[in-house]
């Protein structure tokens, strides 16, 4: 997958990764958008293993299940995302450094005005910003 121009993302997928990383405070949330053509239709939720505040690893076999979820329904992966409970809503360079897939990394932050989210394309250690669209 080349970068996209944006992600399009309707507002009821939206709302339900803000509730889970919400939820899902004080330890990262993570988790999928599958879709195609930079039009998010599905989120997909997976534990992180890490159980940390800080960094999130994918529970191996929810992982394997999202791919196989997204596979049956005919869908791309289109984002990776992944909250920062305590951090501001850009990539860390752990994030940088293990990014794996050509996808949007969305990161999702609390901040004075309540949940942000950004998303970043992260391709050999460069980093961009991808504009989220939230489609009402």
């Amino acid at each position: 997958m080349m970068r996209p121009e944006k992600l399009v993302i309707p507002r009821a997928e939206w709302d339900k990764m803000l509730a889970y990383v919400s939820e899902e405070t004080p330890l990262e949330a993570c988790g999928f958008l599958a879709g195609t053509n930079e039009q998010a239709q599905v989120t997909i939720f997976v534990a992180n293993a890490a159980q940390s505040p800080v960094r999130f690893r994918m529970e191996p076999r929810e992982q394997w299940l999202a791919f196989v979820q997204m596979e049956e329904a005919g869908l791309e992966m289109l984002s990776i995302f992944h909250s920062h409970p305590k951090g501001p809503p850009v990539p860390s360079p752990t994030d940088v450094a293990e990014a794996a897939y050509p996808v949007v990394n969305i990161i999702w932050s609390p901040g004075s005005e309540g949940w942000q989210a950004r998303g970043f394309w992260i391709e050999a250690g460069q980093v961009s910003e991808v504009p989220l669209v939230v489609d009402e």
